[in-house]
């Protein structure tokens, strides 16, 4: 099984945490220009979304860390730790 996944496929998909919460559309992501790796994704959160307890970019995205990137179905499951 091909296990990637184009980050176009994944802009504009819901992010939900493994809770249910929903967080909002996925925007855009950070790479690592030095290793090539995906550090975070930028989520436009949900207007129901408490952005207090989450780290926020200039433009009011969440910053999530990749390594919080769970399972992609018709949404993207994000595992948050407290």
């Amino acid at each position: 099984m091909d296990m990637r996944i184009f980050i176009t496929d994944l802009k504009g998909r819901t992010a939900t945490t493994t809770d249910g919460e929903i967080l909002g559309r996925i925007d855009n992501a950070v790479i690592n220009l030095d290793n090539g790796s995906l550090m975070h994704l930028l989520i436009e959160p949900d207007k129901n979304l408490n952005k207090k307890k989450f780290e926020v970019d200039s433009k009011g995205r969440i910053v999530v860390p990749f390594k919080s990137f769970k399972s992609v179905k018709d949404v993207v499951v994000l595992e948050l730790k407290e």
